[in-house]
This record gives C-alpha cells, sequence and structure tokens, in this order.
C-alpha cells in the first residue's frame, strides 16, 4: 500500500510518552501538571447538563449546512455578553475548533499556499495544515516584560504565497492576550499584504490574576475579536471545549466579519454542506450548555487562582526558576537554567513523579522552559510544584557544587 506523503508522521513512541506509560502501568503515582480535559479534573458540572441532549426535536433530521438557527443565536448572546453585536448569518457551526481551521484553510488557501500562526503555541496547526496541503510559517512571540507580537518577525515571515496570520487570543500556553496597539498593527500589516486574521478565542473567558493578584481591567477591555478590524477579513473561532469545559460534545462555531462577509459565507456553507458533520441533539442542547457555562467558568477560575498563588508560593524557594506573567488561558510557563535538554529534565521529574511539558512542545527553545497547566485539583497541583521545586533546589545546589571542584 502506498501512503500520501501528508500522512508520513512519526507515529513511533517517544521516550517521555514510554515512559509515562510505564509509570502509570506500574501502578506508580503522578502529579500530572499537563492536565487540559476539565471533565477529568473533579469540576462539578450542573446535574441536568446531559438532559438537554434528549429534546424530541432531535429526531427529525433537518440538515441546515451552517447549523440550526435556534444554536446560532445562542452563540450571538454569548458574544452579547462580551459586548460584541453579531447576526447569526455571520456564523457556522463545526463539531471542534480543529474543524473551523480545516474549513477556513480550505477557504482560504490553494495547496502549498501558507498560514503563519505566532509561537510559542500550541502543536496541533502544524497537522491541520498538513492535511489540507497548506504550508505553516511561524512568527515570534517574545517576552519583555510580559508576552508581545514581534512585528518585525511577523513581517519577515510574510511571502507571497501567505494567505492568513492565525492569533490565538489568549494564546496557549503564554496567556497572551493581544492588546489594542497590537490589533492597531495587524490591521495595517493585513491591509498592506491583503491577509485575512484568524482568531481562536476559545480561553477568552479565563482572564487571568496575572503577577499583581487582581485582574487586568485593560485586558478585559479588549473583549473579542468578533467586533471586527476595519477593512480586515476576521475569523473568530471558539467552542464549548473551553468556554463549558465540554470538549467531550464536539460544538464549536466560525464566526466571519468584515465587508466580504457574505460572500465567505457563501462558500462556507457549501464546505459545510459537504461534510454536515455537527449533530442536532448537540445543536439543540447548545443555548442550554452556553447558560449553563458560567457555573463551569467560576469553577476553573477559582482554582486557577488557586494554583498559580501555589505556584508562586512555591517558587519563591527556588530562584533559579521564574514563572512568566500569565494573562489568560490555565497554563503557566516557566523559565529555568539551561543547563541540559529540558526533555532529560521532564524525564527526571517523572521519575520523581510529576509529569510537565517541555517548553518545545509549544514551539520554544530546546532547553531552559517548562510549561504545566494550572487545571489540576489542587491537593495534586501542590504537592506536583512542591516536587518541582524541590528537585530545582537540589539540581541547582549539585550543580553549584560541581562548578566549584
Amino acid at each position: 500500500m502506498r501512503f500520501s506523503q501528508r500522512t508520513n508522521w512519526n507515529v513511533e513512541e517517544s521516550e517521555l510518552a514510554q515512559a509515562h506509560r510505564e509509570r502509570v502501568e506500574a501502578g506508580l503515582p503522578i502529579a500530572d501538571l499537563t492536565a487540559s480535559n476539565p471533565t477529568r479534573c473533579g469540576f462539578l458540572y450542573p446535574p441536568d447538563l446531559l438532559s438537554a441532549l434528549a429534546d424530541p426535536r432531535a429526531l427529525d433530521y433537518d440538515p441546515r449546512p451552517l447549523g440550526m438557527l435556534p444554536a446560532r443565536k445562542a452563540v450571538c448572546g454569548y458574544y452579547a455578553a462580551h459586548g460584541v453585536a453579531v447576526d447569526p448569518g455571520q456564523i457556522l457551526l463545526t463539531t471542534s475548533t480543529s474543524e473551523a481551521y480545516s474549513y477556513l484553510f480550505r477557504l482560504l488557501c490553494d495547496p502549498d499556499d501558507e498560514i503563519i500562526a505566532l509561537q510559542p503555541g500550541y502543536p496541533l496547526f502544524d497537522f491541520l495544515a498538513g492535511l489540507d496541503d497548506v504550508k505553516l510559517g511561524a512568527a515570534p512571540l517574545v517576552y519583555d516584560e510580559g508576552w508581545q507580537i514581534e512585528f518585525e518577525g511577523l513581517e519577515r515571515a510574510i511571502t507571497p504565497h501567505t494567505r492568513a496570520i492565525v492569533i490565538v487570543h489568549p494564546n496557549n500556553p503564554t496567556g497572551h492576550f493581544t492588546k489594542q496597539w497590537e490589533k492597531d498593527r495587524l490591521t495595517d500589516l493585513c491591509h498592506r499584504h491583503c491577509l485575512s486574521l484568524i482568531v481562536d478565542e476559545v480561553f477568552l473567558d479565563y482572564i487571568e490574576a496575572g503577577n499583581k493578584g487582581t485582574r487586568d481591567r485593560a485586558i478585559e477591555k479588549i473583549g473579542s475579536f468578533a467586533a471586527g478590524l476595519e477593512g480586515v477579513a476576521v475569523f473568530v473561532v471558539s467552542g464549548l471545549s473551553k468556554i463549558a469545559g465540554l470538549p467531550q460534545m464536539k460544538a464549536a462555531w466560525i464566526v466571519a466579519t468584515g465587508h466580504e462577509t457574505p460572500a465567505a459565507m457563501a462558500r462556507l456553507e457549501v464546505i459545510a454542506d459537504t461534510f454536515l458533520s455537527i449533530n442536532a441533539p448537540v445543536q439543540w442542547a447548545l443555548p442550554r450548555w452556553i447558560e449553563m457555562s458560567s457555573a463551569i467558568q467560576n469553577q476553573i477560575l477559582a482554582r486557577v487562582k488557586t494554583n498559580l498563588a501555589a505556584l508562586d508560593r512555591a517558587l519563591a524557594a527556588a530562584p533559579e526558576v521564574m514563572r512568566l506573567k500569565v494573562e489568560g488561558g490555565w497554563y503557566a510557563v516557566l523559565r529555568i537554567p539551561a543547563l541540559e535538554p529540558d526533555d532529560a529534565t521532564v524525564l527526571k521529574l517523572l521519575d520523581r513523579g510529576v509529569c510537565v511539558h517541555p517548553g518545545h512542545f509549544f514551539g520554544m527553545g530546546a532547553s531552559g522552559w517548562l510549561v504545566v497547566s494550572l487545571l489540576a485539583p489542587e491537593a495534586e497541583f501542590s504537592m506536583g510544584v512542591t516536587t518541582l521545586v524541590n528537585y530545582f533546589r537540589t539540581h541547582q545546589v549539585s550543580n553549584n557544587s560541581s562548578d566549584r571542584l
């Protein structure tokens, strides 16, 4: 059998994945500081949540490529709560943000055209772009008392084949919210190069306390890109995976803005009609789940705040490890001594019973970076960060002693 080159991935188990599997199989404890699935982190969901799937109207097969109107109106209500007026005609429902990206890549790109994504960032884009025969370029987020887009690097990344820029707002894993001055620069850049903007807002509701212990009201005012950018085609993707902590329900959407929205929606409707992937029970349940979303969001925000404070208290005993500023989402980036490849550090931490991400998983350097999720139950998280800090204190002392010999 001959397989396509677009699926020519290395599917062998990595050393880290093998070590994790073997530890689990041996029944050894693991404090999982990579947890990203809210359904397995001890949150309490409304007891009648699943009853929304029993709507008898779901027994009728009524294919609507853009999605059922009541569901799309519920999405409009979500954005209204963010101070943005959106019309149902601007919305296309999908089963996931991954599917939404794929639809948009097909809408905007011919084979071998390019999409630029900011790094650090989630590695999903590599697979999505490859499956849609699109090339993926990278542009840097840089850290200087907070994360920000490095526009000179972004400008250099643009080629005649570039069709769109992907922004994650707030970014995963850095938590960077796109500020107004960055929006202004993006608007100018998209105008000059005739580019569209794809904005992932799955973490939009999760604004963090950052370093000062108070919510950043300036960030809250930034709001959703669904408000649009003047003269720019903007496509916002989001869904229930993060908004309502329901990744298993497979409900997401695209919001299109800009003067070419009617033409874009007409083409997206044909793409969606080809697959008709989102099912009727989920669409009828979506309004209720959006209505319930604040209950899970409040729990997640409280958990993230508690764990972020616990992380900072623990790191006070390890000055060689720095926690970078967090503005949103549920991850934290740690700057660590670049004494060895991060994979080696992660394996040693796993051997001590704590699982973290190496920074290169998100496009950072091969050494000097770790990423931790703030979603784990408090006791598990506290145990994990204590182990992490003890490792670095011991490791640093050991290396300092070796330096003196």
